[in-house]
């Protein structure tokens, strides 16, 4: 019997992400990196040398969409070139995993829209931490009614951004980093989402947004490296560091979310989940079921910001079942559009200075 041929995979963009989603794709047996592609040759072979791949390297991404075999795109690219990136990709027939933020404004949004719906590919977008281990037990619990029904819930992203991250020249400029929400605080925003919702794969749509900015960053030089404890001059954030947002969601629930750049700290990422008959608070619960004592929710916690700790492996073998059996990931594009939504609401939050009705698209 002649063996299955493997979805080829291209990797375009060659920075710290895209070693895990090269690993992933690696893992997976269905799957095979057959091509990389960046914006310089240099960083294509550095990273196809370094993982060990015998592969072809481009800085031409439109050549690099045509190489042979590639089933699907693994766009690991600067957030503000995501959407042309993954506009050439649905045009070209590719299948598509798209590094978080998907898109910088509601226009990329749209045209991006329009390219996928076209040509009818799969997308999954790295809300990595819908695979994290202790979320998929704590979810798992609220859809089995551990803590009934949900009424609140609390979530936070919480990291001093700087030049510690390989990312930072880019996700600093409000050009093309947009805001904190956008380059870090969408996963705490999804986070909330995904506990709002009902059901162990349901995530929640808001209805409603206000949100304010502040924080004291914005311009300052002076930065902390968390990883040294270290304070150094360095170039300045250019929109605001702190950003805390009250969110209506369609099925009543509240939610509370907030990204901090500004916290001098180690990462962390609290979670609190309220119901009528218990609470989540990070990886313990209290629940109805069990008295009056806190219990421990198993599974590795979302807190570190390395990538090497996120649970990339779980995502994409979950987007090449879907690919394979033909169904959309509950992480798709158009699910991803309702979580882009609320950062940037919060945006017109500030211009206004009054609620805005969801969704915008």
């Amino acid at each position: 019997m002649m063996a299955e041929r493997k979805m080829g995979v291209l990797i375009h963009g060659a920075g710290w992400v895209s070693t895990q989603h090269i690993a992933a794709f690696r893992a997976n047996p269905h799957t095979e990196v057959v091509a990389i592609s960046s914006r310089t040759l240099a960083s294509a072979h550095k990273r196809a040398e370094e993982a060990h791949l015998d592969v072809a390297c481009y800085d031409d991404y439109a050549a690099a969409l045509q190489h042979e075999g590639v089933d699907i795109v693994s766009v690991c690219t600067p957030q503000h070139v995501h959407a042309d990136n993954v506009i050439a990709a649905a045009q070209a027939g590719k299948h598509i995993a798209i590094e978080k933020p998907m898109a910088m404004t509601l226009d990329e949004i749209a045209g991006m829209h329009d390219a996928i719906s076209a040509a009818a590919v799969k997308t999954v977008v790295s809300f990595v931490l819908r695979w994290n281990p202790m979320f998929c037990n704590a979810k798992a619990l609220i859809a089995d009614g551990a803590i009934g029904e949900i009424y609140a819930v609390e979530t936070d992203y919480q990291s001093y951004l700087a030049d510690w991250w390989s990312g930072y020249a880019d996700g600093r400029r409000a050009s093309t980093g947009g805001s904190a929400m956008l380059v870090g605080g969408c996963h705490a925003i999804d986070a909330m989402r995904w506990f709002a919702g009902s059901g162990e794969f349901g995530p929640a749509n808001a209805v409603e947004v206000f949100a304010y900015a502040g924080g004291k960053r914005k311009g300052a030089v002076e930065q902390y490296n968390y990883y040294t404890h270290e304070w150094h001059d360095g170039a300045p954030l250019e929109y605001d560091g702190l950003e805390m947002a009250l969110v209506r969601f369609d099925n009543g629930v509240l939610g509370k979310v907030s990204v901090n750049f500004e916290c001098i700290q180690p990462y962390t990422f609290p979670i609190r989940v309220f119901g009528d008959k218990g609470t989540i608070r990070d990886n313990r619960l209290y629940s109805h079921r069990h008295g009056a004592e806190w219990q421990e929710i198993p599974g590795v916690c979302p807190d570190s910001s390395d990538v090497t700790h996120h649970p990339f492996q779980a995502q994409m073998d979950h987007f090449v079942e879907c690919i394979q059996g033909g169904v959309e990931s509950h992480c798709n594009f158009a699910d991803a559009i309702q979580t882009h939504e609320i950062a940037l609401a919060a945006q017109e939050c500030y211009r206004t200075g009054r609620p805005v009705k969801l969704p915008l698209i």
